[in-house]
């Protein structure tokens, strides 16, 4: 019986070790074969500021994985779902900030509509591939014919004895499931309510969070049984999911920071709501990011955007191709912290450029290595892969090809990028060498030096050395990486 392990491994958060993956429809075999999916879920942006290179990484983390499994199960049987979370009170405050002369439901849709449009520019600009559902939490609050809505579920949620109504609020009564707190590895009795909940007088323990809370008149709302108000940040992930993966799906992921609240939150809601004993089979998580050693802060001046390093040369001095920043990321572990530097993305830009000339005019073979699918296949070991590409560099360039299309890494992209960048007049650089060579013989050396500079702004950088046969002073040139 096939049920359906393909060789990979994934470090599961729940159960804090690597297991073997199979998916529910070849395990459970309830499911026709042509039918059978891998389904995976991702918790994607808060749409009111433009993603920073903290956010890349779980884009970049999951994209891989989604490739994988195609590979793995083939294209049809794969459903990606990661949202878009277009209600929030940051996405309020910028709207009012940014358009105070506008009603604020308009403003609200002019920042949500413009951020959502950079955030998509951005990672297709990292190679990400198109998840095959990109749900918006407004689409989902109230009044959908399937039933799956967040109204609909807070009343399932009541009707069970798992949320109750006070001070204006619905709240989660965390102490009517006895498995709260295991994702995180939280007793009850330990945990503080999380950063987007506060401890009210009302809330029956200090850890039960919002499911719905009114509106005002200067606020987003849906009409509900508990009065005119908007969801809490939990909710959402649940029915969505639910509404496009089932009630309990193959794989979550997010970043290190979701674990607690969010994701221990939605397992409740979900669990309590279906009554099932898992949301999802497999919980991953990556690691955080740091910026040159520091983490991000906009008060330490490192905070960094995918739309400035792509596009300004706020980083390093210059900007940075899509595909360099796309294999830097995957140069650590998923699961590992990640130290985003110059150097990581000189060291990137360095690979790329060995593999795009030896790969010009190369076709990808059919299937990648399999020492270097092996490698992905545990537990997306992103740094063995990359080392198997080295590998297939001298041994098999199609291949190589094969799997950097695997990754999702353009080297061709690049190629052509840089050519573009990079883009001087020959001649004419090759005559000011040859004017630098005449003032060194002369020992001008402040107009050779001044030479030299000139070239280096323009990204030019001279070698000197000597003919082997005459012993002559010669000059070599080559753009800087």
């Amino acid at each position: 019986m096939d049920d359906g392990f393909r060789g990979l491994t994934l470090t599961n958060t729940m159960t804090r070790r690597k297991e073997a993956f199979r998916p529910r429809d070849w395990r459970e075999g309830t499911v026709a074969e042509a039918d059978r999916c891998v389904r995976m879920y991702v918790c994607g942006p808060t749409v009111y500021d433009f993603a920073h290179i903290g956010n890349a990484r779980p884009v970049i983390v999951f994209d891989v994985l989604f490739r994988l499994l195609r590979h793995l199960y083939g294209e049809a049987h794969v459903v990606y779902a990661r949202n878009i979370t277009d209600v929030d009170d940051k996405i309020n405050a910028r709207a009012a900030r940014d358009y105070p002369g506008l009603p604020l439901n308009e403003a609200i849709r002019k920042v949500t509509t413009a951020t959502a449009d950079q955030f998509h520019a951005d990672i297709a600009a990292l190679g990400a591939l198109e998840p095959t559902f990109e749900p918006r939490a407004t689409e989902f609050v109230t009044g959908r014919a399937d039933g799956h809505d967040m109204v609909s579920m807070i009343e399932t949620l009541i009707a069970k004895g798992h949320a109750y109504e006070a001070g204006g609020e619905v709240l989660f009564d965390v102490t009517s499931m006895p498995a709260y707190g295991r994702l995180s590895n939280r007793k009850l009795d330990e945990q503080q309510a999380g950063a987007r909940v506060a401890v009210e007088s009302h809330k029956k323990n200090p850890a039960d969070f919002v499911l719905w809370k009114l509106s005002d008149e200067t606020e987003p709302g849906w009409e509900s049984p508990w009065g005119r108000g908007r969801p809490g940040w939990h909710i959402e992930c649940s029915v969505m999911s639910a509404a496009l993966l089932g009630q309990t799906f193959d794989i979550h992921g997010g970043g290190l920071d979701l674990i607690f609240p969010h994701h221990e939150n939605e397992i409740a809601q979900s669990c309590c709501a279906h009554g099932t004993e898992a949301m999802a089979d497999v919980w991953m998580h990556n690691g955080f990011v740091r910026v040159e050693g520091r983490k991000m802060a906009k008060s330490d001046g490192n905070f960094v955007t995918i739309h400035d390093l792509l596009h300004t040369e706020t980083f390093g001095g210059r900007r940075w191709p899509g595909p360099v920043l796309r294999l830097a990321m995957l140069m650590t572990h998923y699961r590992e912290p990640i130290d985003f530097s110059v150097k990581r993305l000189e060291e990137a830009e360095d690979m790329l450029e060995g593999w795009g000339r030896a790969l010009k005019g190369v076709e990808a073979a059919a299937k990648p290595g399999e020492a270097f699918v092996a490698a992905l296949c545990d537990d997306l070991a992103g740094s063995a892969a990359i080392a198997e590409l080295h590998s297939l560099r001298r041994s098999d360039p199609a291949a190589l090809r094969a799997g950097l299309d695997l990754l999702g890494v353009d080297v061709d992209a690049f190629m052509r990028e840089r050519a573009g960048s990079s883009r001087i007049d020959e001649t004419a650089l090759q005559t000011m060498v040859d004017q630098r060579l005449a003032f060194i013989r002369k020992k001008n050396w402040a107009e050779a030096d001044r030479i030299r500079d000139e070239l280096a702004a323009q990204g030019v950088q001279l070698k000197d050395g000597k003919d082997p046969e005459t012993g002559e002073r010669i000059t070599s040139w080559e753009f800087k990486r």
